[in-house]
């Protein structure tokens, strides 16, 4: 699909008048709870990709999908007055997957969240084998590796000699 400028002023002018034809314009009694998610136009701006997501069960996905196969042609020609160019694009409906992708991201991402609960909640509870202090060195004190010179065991006058 095209990504020129052109192109996607097109896309988003088609999303904006496909949703407003359903909104008001197309009667059709199968057409069920619509929404326009996405509309992706060619580089030559010959044909036009329309996603839409139902709100409803199967039955009503495919009744939407009948409706708007049925009002494909009013839908073009109304696009074409708006749109304004030479050439009116044909246009092809798919239904979006996004929504149950994202449910299923949604309950992934829940799922997730709980088992970092439960673990938070272990955590809180547990305490070290060895006891709390396992990994910290008993300090030794032991002063004999440091007996530094005084000074009067220091003879000063064979030092000055050498």
């Amino acid at each position: 699909m095209g990504t020129s400028h052109r192109s996607q002023k097109v896309a988003d002018r088609i999303k904006v008048v496909v949703a407003g034809l359903l909104e008001g314009k197309i009667k059709d009694p199968r057409l069920g709870f619509v929404t326009v998610t996405d509309a992706r136009v060619t580089g030559d701006l010959q044909h036009a990709s329309v996603f839409y997501t139902v709100l409803g069960d199967e039955e009503q996905r495919s009744a939407t999908a009948a409706a708007l196969e049925s009002a494909k042609g009013v839908i073009r020609s109304a696009v074409g007055k708006d749109l304004g160019v030479r050439v009116t694009p044909t246009i092809e409906f798919f239904l979006d997957g996004l929504p149950e992708s994202a449910k299923a991201l949604d309950s992934l991402l829940e799922k997730v969240r709980e088992q970092d609960e439960e673990v938070s909640a272990l955590r809180k509870e547990a305490t070290y084998i060895a006891g709390e202090d396992a990994y910290k060195v008993p300090k030794i004190i032991d002063d004999s590796h440091k007996k530094v010179p005084v000074d009067r065991d220091i003879d000063w006058d064979s030092l000055e000699q050498s």
